[in-house]
Parts: structure tokens; sequence; C-alpha cells
């Protein structure tokens, strides 16, 4: 890619939410810490059962118009039902916000002059938040920033067009992998508790805030030291393309799957990276397989942050 690549995100989708108990509603339903979430700022998380597994992760972020949730668009409808489910009469309310918005990624050495050159202003710390009249900026871990451009101000989409490299959505996918920033899809929801998809190392859960739905499971799994699992990074050669949910196999774990593929994006430099979540004690031992014992080997990368991979 050049200085700089632009992805037009069409597959996410936003929920907006609005009303004086906002914050106190999204922080006891939340896996992340809501109340640190102030203007100006966004994070990770995560929306779990009871049981304390994922049914989404997502982005979110507050500006004077309420708190934005953004997650797949395939899962917006079912997660803001679920979700609303839960309001009953708090001064709350949850609405699909991705008609109102064009969400542009813009990603490369030269990303953050292109934005301010379009918008006027550029965030400075990864999690910031800049919101003008007809746009929010948040910058994102890998010199990235995503742009949510509202669609009335169709100049501002071709200002950020100008000049940059324009980029299937796969290769924004690609560079969240590469992030470590896991995305749960349809056929991932409730597989993973948030640790096993490093949630917890990139901001997207507190162990500190009060009861969530799952809280008390995700909170054990902290305290007693009990995850058997966590995401890694490789590659997988080859032109065939994994996909989320399919199996990981290992001749140290016999014939029982010891890891599931959580995402997966063709790699600029040939075959596929993944993100992976893997039984710690197997991946250990670094003999991997797509598919089959036999299948194709996952080639192991380090992921961008601090990991306790090592903790059985």
């Amino acid at each position: 890619m050049s200085k700089h690549a632009l992805c037009e995100l069409s597959r996410s989708g936003l929920i907006r939410f609005t009303g004086e108990e906002a914050q106190v509603f999204l922080h006891n339903q939340l896996s992340c810490d809501v109340n640190a979430v102030t203007l100006g700022r966004s994070t990770y998380g995560s929306y779990c059962t009871p049981k304390g597994r994922m049914l989404a992760s997502f982005l979110l972020w507050r500006s004077e118009q309420g708190y934005f949730m953004q997650l797949p668009s395939s899962l917006r409808e079912g997660i803001q039902k679920q979700i609303s489910k839960f309001i009953l009469r708090s001064k709350v309310k949850a609405a699909d916000a991705s008609g109102d918005w064009t969400i542009i990624g813009v990603a490369g050495t030269d990303a953050g002059t292109l934005v301010q050159r379009a918008v006027g202003d550029v965030p400075r710390s990864v999690h910031d938040v800049i919101c003008t009249q007809n746009a929010m900026v948040i910058r994102l871990p890998g010199n990235r920033y995503e742009i949510a451009a509202a669609n009335e101000s169709p100049r501002l989409v071709e200002s950020l067009s100008e000049g940059a490299v324009k980029a299937d959505p796969e290769y924004w996918e690609w560079l969240d992998i590469r992030a470590g920033v896991p995305v749960i899809l349809p056929q991932t929801q409730e597989q993973f508790v948030p640790q096993m998809v490093n949630l917890d190392l990139i901001g997207g859960v507190s162990f500190e805030k009060g009861c969530y739905p799952g809280q008390e499971i995700v909170s054990r799994m902290h305290y007693r030291g009990t995850l058997k699992q966590r995401m890694y990074l490789a590659n997988i050669a080859g032109t065939d393309h994994p996909q989320p949910g399919d199996k990981l196999y290992s001749a140290h774990f016999g014939e029982q799957a010891c890891g599931t593929i959580v995402n997966a994006a063709r790699s600029p430099e040939g075959g596929c990276d993944v993100l992976a979540v893997i039984q710690i004690a197997v991946a250990s031992k670094g003999d991997i397989h797509w598919k089959a014992s036999d299948g194709p080997a996952l080639k192991f990368e380090p992921l961008p942050y601090a990991t306790r991979m090592a903790d059985a």
C-alpha cells in the first residue's frame, strides 16, 4: 500500500444510545468501563451472556449526540434487540444509526496528515476521539483512524479519498488482525469468554466495575487464574481461505479440536493471517494445524501488545 489506504467499512453497523441514563445503563450491561468513556474517548468492549460468553465485540465512543457502538452489521439488529430488552423504564433509547453515517478507515504512515487535511484536526493518542459538526474521528492502534462522516456531507468523504489508495474492506479486517483486535461474528457468538480473545489486554474488560451480564464468570476466571485458552496471531500459507469458527488440531491434543479461528483475512505477503483461540498448553508446542492434525500449519507471529500467553 501507499502512504495511506482508504477503506469504506460497509460491513460495520452503528447503534446509538441516547438518554440521561445511557451511561449508567451501558455500564451495567457491557464488560468495559463505560464511566471512563468520556467525551473524546473510545474503548473496545464486549456484550456477554449471563454465562460470560461473548455475543458481540465492539468499539464504543461518546459524542455530544450520545454513545455509539460500532460492530459488524450482521450482528447489529440482533444485539440492538437483545440489549433493548433490558432498558425497561430506564431513560435510554437504542437506535440504528448505520444509515446516518459513512464509516471510513484510513491507515498508513501519512494517515494523520490526510485526516487533518479533510477534517481540520486529528486525534493525538490511541482511542482519542475528535468530533466536528460533520464527522467523528477515532484513533486506533496500528497508525489507523476511523471516520464516521455524516451522510449529508459527501464532500468530506471525497476529501478523504483524494490522494489515497482505495482498498477492499478485507484489508481493514487484516489490519485489525495484525493489531490483535478480535471481531466476534455470527459464526463465533457464545464461543469465547472475553479473556480468551485477549479483550482484557486491549482495554475491553474492567475488573473493578460492578455487575454486568457474565461478570461473575469473567472475574472468577481472572482472579482464580483458570484461563486455559488465549488468542494468537498466525499465518496460514496457501490460497484457501479459513473462516471464523473453523477448528484447529494438533497431534499433541488427539482427535479433539484444540482451537478455533476467530478472524481471517488475506495477507498482502501471502496466505491468510488469522487470529485464533488455542489451548495455551498446546500452543506453546507450536504444532497447530487448520482443519486436521495433518492440515495446513499455523506459523505463529508476535502480537503487538503485551501478552500473558504463557500463563496456563
